[in-house]
């Protein structure tokens, strides 16, 4: 019988779950199809980009909703530090609130839509948005879905260009696994400096050696419920911690308070969430000298003796692989493989559906009842 995360193929199917059991597991196999596959579309995406990266004057926004919105948040730092242009991430939510104080008609504007279906209303409505105030705008579309509406809209447009990823990203559970890592690695691949995709095919490799060391603690970890869970991060990694707080509050249905904040904020007021029933999980960076911090503040939490459990993930933490030296960005997909895992045996504990775990349809795959009003409207 075919054991999958630490649980038959059948035991995840019979509680609802084998769908994101499977697409948490098939993540190395498909860094390993998107490499194949930016490699093979890297002249036509270098060909639509030109120089506009290079470009002072050139604006970047990295735009998305919910799990798509965190993608730029964890990449936005570092194509920024690499590139002359102005990169930024501005969630669709914030960005169809506000246009006024983000887009400038007479500014150069790439905007770069991160999309696992393309059918939520507000990545269509931001894409729409930006084509009718920032006139000659691009748009370059990185998402899932062949068939959704950003991309199927966006075909025929010069100024726009799909980037596809690996047709099985297209997560069909509801909590977005696999689609998030791809496109996050897609993004760096494509937006980087110079040639790194290669990059993506050595965490293939780690990712497959990740899975093997971890899913038999994680499975453990996840048996025991914590009532609270806080995720730290600092610089790109508190993007991942909010994804990670985000998949644990979408698997347990809410039902385990889920929150994210940087080693160094946490002090500041958040620490207070802290009791018997909470669990601190902090993620390591790359970086010797945001360690240093990292390490006072779980030091200072196990002194004080009021979590649960406090654990670390990432470069000489309890969870870790040999990585090469990689960026913090580069390897949050890595680490990502913790928390998603972590989050789906919480769900099974829990006795929920980790495929679908608002049955009652409160909280949906794809967005609904969301109205689009006119910017212009008074």
């Amino acid at each position: 019988m075919t054991t999958l995360l630490q649980r038959s193929q059948q035991a995840w199917r019979d509680i609802g779950g084998l769908h994101t059991a499977e697409e948490i597991a098939q993540q190395p196999a498909l860094w390993g199809a998107l490499y194949a596959n930016l490699r093979s579309e890297r002249e036509r995406v270098e060909a639509f980009l030109g120089g506009c990266l290079a470009n002072p004057l050139q604006r970047v926004i990295l735009t998305g909703a919910g799990s798509s919105a965190y993608v730029g948040e964890i990449v936005a730092d570092e194509i920024n530090a690499a590139w002359p242009a102005q990169v930024r991430a501005l969630a669709t939510t914030t960005l169809l609130t506000h246009p006024e104080l983000y887009l400038d008609a007479n500014a150069p504007t790439l905007l770069v839509s991160f999309a696992r279906s393309g059918d939520s209303p507000e990545s269509l409505a931001a894409v729409n948005l930006v084509r009718e105030l920032v006139p000659g705008a691009r748009l370059l579309n990185i998402t899932c879905n062949a068939e959704g509406r950003l991309a199927r809209e966006s075909a025929a447009d010069p100024n726009s260009f799909n980037l596809l990823m690996p047709a099985a990203s297209c997560d069909r559970g509801f909590a977005m696994t696999s689609s998030f890592t791809c496109m996050l690695l897609a993004a760096l691949g494509v937006l980087g400096k110079g040639d790194q995709l290669d990059r993506i095919a050595a965490l293939s490799q780690l990712a497959e050696q990740a899975l093997l060391a971890w899913e038999a603690p994680v499975a453990a970890l996840g048996g025991t419920v914590a009532e609270r869970v806080v995720y730290l991060g600092s610089g790109p990694l508190e993007g991942l911690a909010k994804e990670s707080a985000l998949k644990l509050l979408e698997l347990t249905g809410g039902r385990v308070t889920a929150m994210a904040n940087t080693p160094l904020g946490f002090r500041h007021g958040p620490k207070s969430v802290l009791n018997g029933a909470s669990a601190v999980l902090v993620f390591n960076s790359s970086r010797a000298l945001s360690r240093r911090y990292e390490a006072d503040l779980v030091e200072e939490v196990r002194r004080d003796g009021i979590a649960q459990r406090v654990l670390t993930i990432g470069p000489g933490g309890d969870f870790d692989v040999d990585t090469p030296g990689l960026p913090d960005a580069w390897l949050a997909p890595l680490w990502l493989l913790f928390a998603q895992q972590y989050a789906l045996h919480l769900s099974a504990t829990l006795q929920l559906t980790p495929d679908n775990p608002f049955a009652s349809g409160t909280v949906n795959r794809v967005v609904k009842g969301v109205t689009i009003y006119r910017h212009d409207a008074s």
